[in-house]
This record gives structure tokens, sequence and C-alpha cells, in this order.
């Protein structure tokens, strides 16, 4: 299961509804693929800590580089720090990604842009089954894409996650998301000020 690639593939979909700020997606798609490493078991969490585990190719190239960026060395880094080291810009490269391999129609040689309306998945495996999890309310995925915005209400808090470590991620990207808004609401407020200056205000 290749949870980071559905939660691409959902986005670019929803995409026309479901406008996503990158940084958001990114910061899910960096909470997916450690969900996907637990599953190769090339991590595990030790509380909020990730502390690498056996190195195995997963047969997914930025999986693959996901495993091999893992600290591992004492002290571990927490999930939060991962999430914003192994985030910057992976929106874009998931989304090139799917391109590089057939799986979105999108013309060659323009900017990449989730809001672009010439960006869309094509019909494949990889869509059906990403379609498939989305369509299933899948817990997890469904939590990822309320962080990174593409649904219209927020994954219910009340919703009971059996298994700790999945909260632990789900909190830190929550966190980190709320983190990256205020820091988007602090500059325009600079930058409104910064503006008014300039006006004479």
């Amino acid at each position: 299961m290749n949870t980071a690639r559905d939660l691409t593939i959902v986005a670019l979909d929803q995409a026309s509804d479901h406008p996503v700020e990158q940084g958001d997606l990114s910061l899910a798609l960096a909470a997916a693929e450690v969900f996907d490493l637990l599953e190769a078991q090339a991590l595990v969490l030790d509380g909020d800590l990730i502390r690498p585990s056996a190195q195995a190719p997963t047969g997914d190239r930025l999986l693959d580089e996901a495993a091999s960026s893992l600290v591992r060395q004492e002290p571990y880094e927490p999930v939060e720090d991962w999430l914003w080291r192994r985030g910057r810009g992976l929106s874009a490269a998931y989304v090139e990604d799917l391109e590089s391999v057939g799986l979105t129609d999108r013309p060659r040689g323009r900017l990449l842009s989730l809001r672009s309306a010439r960006t869309a998945p094509v019909d494949s495996e990889a869509r059906r089954r990403a379609e498939e999890r989305w369509a299933s309310g899948e817990p997890v995925l469904a939590a990822l894409a309320a962080a990174a915005g593409i649904r219209d209400e927020p994954a219910d808090p009340g919703e009971d996650f059996a298994d700790e470590t999945v909260t632990t991620v789900l909190a830190a990207v929550g966190d980190a998301v709320m983190e990256l808004e205020a820091v988007r609401q602090r500059r325009a407020i600079e930058d409104a000020a910064f503006d008014n200056v300039w006006r004479g205000y």
C-alpha cells in the first residue's frame, strides 16, 4: 500500500473542488510516508521518535529516498521534525513522480501546479486503488486528506485509532499544518502593514 501516492492522486482528483496549499499537502505526504515506511518495516516509532529499522528497498523511488534519509543515530528525530524536513517541496516531487511514470495527463514543460486544470490522473490501476480507498473512507487516508485541506470538514476528532503510532503521527501533522497556517497569517498581516506604510496609512 502506498498511502503517499494515493493521497497525491486524491489531491489531484479533488483539486478543482478543493484546491490545496502545497505546503499543507507536503506535510501530509511526509506523514503518509511514515505510515508507508512503518508498513514496510523500515522504521518504528519510539514515542514520538522515528527509529530506523533494517533498510530494504520498497520498490518505490520516493519511499526508498525517504527511508535513506532517516536519521540513523541517537538522538533520533521526532515525527514533527521529520515532517518539516522531509516535507519541503514534497508535493511537487510526488506530482512530478506521477507524471514521470505516466499516471497524469498534464503536458510536459509547464510549471507544476496542483491548481492546474490540466493536471489530472489518467485511468489506471493506481488511480482506481486510490479512489477505492477514498470512497471507502479509509480512516488514515481520510485523516491525512483532512490535514491537507482536501476535505470540506476535518476528520472526526473522536475517531478511535487503536494504534498509538497512528495517533502520534496524525497529531504531529495536525500541529505542523496549524503552525504553517499561523506563519501564513503572520506574513499576511506583516505584508498588509508594509503596504499600508507605503500608501501613507
